[in-house]
């Protein structure tokens, strides 16, 4: 019965588009994500610290975070379709650049930073994954979307295999293929303007783009959803981006073995943003998200006494399944409260994601350095989400969340 629902859920309004939306961000996920994928590897070759470590898979985060709220008021004006394809380009520059002058620890700082326009498809999946569907199935489209960061799953497991076989300097050259096949594709199939006729669901705004940044910098509840965000989101990517190093430098595995383990946590979160999504349609997302944060801050407090290897592995994977699950929901409630700018929307509090994954991989290398232990990164994670949880409550008492059905925008 329930999977008859979601098959006509996903039925209501423009599937092209969805996986279209889907696949950019996918591929687009695997690209933002390669240097944290290879960071054994070229941590080994420059000899570099915890610091230099945490610092080097985080700048494309950074450039993601950046890049999101310049692309978001972009995609609401001009169509997500149109700087979706802009966006690909520059990741082709951007690999192109990796795999013939990444020659040394600062160069790779640049084109990490460059990279980082990857992260940005964000703002342009979402968008389209919304304008194509209905107000009642918000949840489930943009959870299908963002099944596009699974793309951490394939570039952990890939990557550290090409780059033994073939070189980590290679490694960006074959990631060329698949972001030209994506482009094509992509091309093809996705609405020739999210905002025309064909996506009834759409509505595109009259105002230019610094008006499109003043409706949504007015909002105030988009500031503790950009803060919630920053939890969820960059939990998950800065986890997924400093985990092969954790694997490495805490229990001595191999950078494959890494990558494999990497992959397996990233299974887990990319599987439970749609589910968070989904149910958050039908229950509203502060029940959820009431649940969602005191678990995790429970997790981290686990995970921070750095157990045996078969112990964490277990405890990773739950914590990065929440924090997917947590994605799906917060995302949920900001296409229902946003509906009318959500490229605009998810542009400033995808920002906050990849903030909060540049500050996590940042904060890890620097305690370890320190303190010389791991520890500390995951209590620091775990603490943050407890006030992110007294935030909800506090929230939801004085602006409650829509309910589910409700548009406020």
């Amino acid at each position: 019965m329930g999977k008859t629902h979601s098959l006509r859920a996903l039925q209501s309004g423009h599937w092209p588009s969805l996986i279209g939306a889907w696949l950019h961000f996918e591929v687009s996920f695997m690209v933002w994500i390669l240097i944290g994928a290879m960071g054994i590897a070229i941590a080994d070759e420059f000899s570099l610290s915890a610091t230099e470590k945490g610092l080097l898979v985080s700048v494309p985060l950074l450039g993601g975070a950046l890049l999101r709220i310049l692309v978001g008021p972009l995609a609401d004006q001009f169509g997500a379709k149109t700087v979706g394809l802009y966006v690909l380009g520059v990741e082709v520059l951007a690999l192109s650049l990796g795999w013939g002058w990444s020659t040394s620890y600062e160069a790779l700082l640049g084109i990490g930073l460059l990279l980082g326009v990857a992260g940005a498809s964000f703002a342009i999946a979402l968008p389209i994954a919304s304008q194509a569907y209905p107000p009642q199935h918000q949840g489930l489209a943009m959870g299908v979307a963002a099944v596009g960061n699974s793309g951490v799953l394939l570039v952990s497991f890939f990557a550290p295999r090409i780059a033994h076989a073939a070189g980590w300097h290679n490694t960006f050259g074959l990631m060329l293929i698949p972001v030209l096949l994506t482009f094509c594709v992509f091309y093809l199939i996705v609405q020739s303007s999210p905002v025309s006729q064909q996506s009834p669901y759409s509505q595109k705004p009259s105002m230019n783009f610094m008006g499109l940044l003043r409706q949504a910098i007015g909002q105030k509840c988009l500031y503790w959803l950009y803060c919630l965000y920053a939890v969820t989101f960059g939990g998950f990517v800065g986890l997924s981006s400093f985990l092969p190093i954790f694997f490495h430098d805490q229990y001595q595995m191999t950078m494959i073995t890494a990558g494999t383990l990497t992959a397996l946590c990233a299974l887990s979160g990319s599987l439970a943003r749609p589910i968070g999504g989904h149910l958050a349609d039908r229950f509203g997302g502060a029940v959820l998200l009431q649940g969602v944060f005191p678990l995790l801050g429970l997790f981290c407090v686990a995970l921070g006494y750095l157990p045996a290897p078969q112990v964490v592995l277990s405890l990773l994977v739950v914590t990065l399944g929440l924090l997917g699950f947590g994605n799906g929901v917060v995302f949920q409630v900001v296409s229902v409260r946003f509906r009318r700018v959500m490229g605009t929307a998810s542009g400033f509090i995808g920002a906050a994601g990849g903030l909060g994954g540049f500050l996590l991989p940042s904060w890890f290398g620097v305690l370890k350095d320190t303190m010389g232990s791991f520890a500390a990164g995951f209590w620091v994670l775990g603490g943050v989400s407890v006030i992110a949880w007294f935030s909800v409550i506090v929230m939801q008492r004085s602006v409650p969340l829509p309910v589910p059905g409700s548009v406020l925008d």
